[in-house]
């Protein structure tokens, strides 16, 4: 077999549906963010007017903590003080101060008995969930339709029973939920946040339901830490219920800024995780460095309760000017702005027309990270971004989705003259 032409023939379909991906190398300078340079290949493009000042409008760093002096001083300090890696898996001398420190920490922050970390958020999920499913016998899991990609592989990996419930919909899972034993064990896979419709979850209800039908819940916060809740926990604790979460899964990146993911539950859970997980037994440990800055970041996090307010604030003023302007969009209460091109096509040159003629970086957003038909230029604005940066984004947009209607007007009336 030709193994090379096999992979070919797939990469060569995938990219004549339009799905291929370009990865852009972006200089995001801690004392100008968000606008930056963008590394381009080709000598012509870079040195055009694009390349200066663009504003980067898609990044996951909330609340620029990975800017932040305080933060960066302390990694400094630590690396000067044990070195760059961590030298081992965490039960072969990969364990330091700095990593204990950050899981009391974390426990500390979301008010639970512990917490474990792991080289990221993907990987605590991932690792977590097929655990859990494969070692619970005969156990159902309940998975929202629209879960990230890590919670469905941990899923699948462990080779249980699942049964998917219609995205937020409370109603169909009660149903799912009623044909089940109540004695048979039961797991609810899903997000206080999803990233690309901004839709917020109520952790509260689902939670009631766990309670009644017996089941285990597992919530990722990623896209939550950092921004919702008192001093940043998280919407679980907003909605006054996270201490009834049974695994709260959460991230270093997006809202600290930094990198790595974690997990926090009783101290039994977290015990049985640490001993059967592959995911965290079997790898390097975080470089101790990271600990330690993420550990600074999680401090100064709390008690940014302006810089939330700031970023709700700007997102909501941004809604409203895309509402006066009827450019489509999904509306929520999230900091996060999904602007809706439908088609694949449009996404992508949506996007490289911001880039090349107003300096707006926005990576469009297709299948498979979101059902076909339903591509986007997703926003999320930051405390960096300022009232002007969002005019002008907007009267850009306005004028892209102005020549798009313009066109579509044209074509209409082009095709009703050749019906007449």
């Amino acid at each position: 077999m030709n193994y090379k032409n096999l992979l070919q023939k797939q990469l060569i379909e995938f990219s004549s549906k339009g799905y291929k991906r370009t990865f852009t190398p972006i200089y995001r300078y801690q004392e100008t963010f968000p606008f930056t340079k963008i590394d381009f290949p080709n000598e012509k493009i870079k040195n055009t007017k694009i390349n200066p000042e663009t504003t980067i409008w898609c990044s996951n760093d909330y609340l620029n903590m990975s800017h932040n002096q305080e933060v960066i001083n302390r990694m400094i300090e630590v690396i000067k003080e044990v070195g760059t890696g961590s030298g081992g898996t965490r039960n072969i001398s990969g364990t330091t101060p700095y990593h204990d420190q950050l899981e009391k920490k974390l426990a500390n922050f979301h008010e639970r008995d512990a917490a474990l970390i792991f080289t990221s958020a993907y990987v605590a999920n991932q690792t977590s969930l097929a655990t859990l499913c494969k070692r619970i016998p005969n156990i159902e899991v309940f998975s929202d339709q629209l879960n990230h990609a890590s919670l469905i592989e941990g899923i699948k990996n462990s080779k249980a029973s699942c049964s998917i419930f219609r995205h937020n919909d409370l109603d169909h899972l009660e149903s799912l939920l009623s044909e089940k034993d109540l004695d048979q064990p039961k797991i609810i896979v899903f997000e206080s946040l999803y990233s690309m419709d901004g839709t917020e979850t109520n952790v509260y209800e689902y939670v009631k339901l766990a309670k009644k039908y017996n089941a285990l819940t597992y919530l990722d916060e990623v896209h939550a830490v950092g921004l919702y809740g008192k001093g940043g926990r998280g919407i679980a604790f907003k909605n006054k219920i996270s201490n009834d979460v049974d695994i709260i899964n959460g991230t270093l990146a997006k809202g600290f800024g930094q990198i790595g993911g974690y997990i926090v539950a009783n101290q039994t859970t977290i015990d049985f995780i640490r001993s059967f997980a592959p995911g965290f037994i079997f790898t390097t440990s975080m470089m101790p460095s990271i600990a330690a800055a993420a550990t600074k970041s999680i401090e100064i996090v709390e008690s940014l309760d302006d810089k939330r307010t700031d970023i709700f604030n700007k997102a909501k003023y941004f809604k409203q000017k895309l509402n006066l302007l009827d450019i489509p969009f999904i509306d929520s209460n999230s900091h996060i702005i999904p602007i809706l091109t439908y088609s694949t096509k449009k996404a992508k040159l949506f996007s490289k027309l911001l880039l090349e003629q107003y300096n707006s970086y926005i990576q469009p957003i297709f299948y498979p990270t979101v059902p076909e038909g339903s591509a986007r230029l997703r926003i999320t604005i930051t405390p960096k971004h300022s009232i002007q940066d969002i005019d002008n984004l907007i009267g850009a947009l306005k004028r892209l989705f102005n020549s798009e209607k313009l066109e579509q007007s044209i074509s209409t009336v082009a095709r009703q003259n050749q019906v007449a």
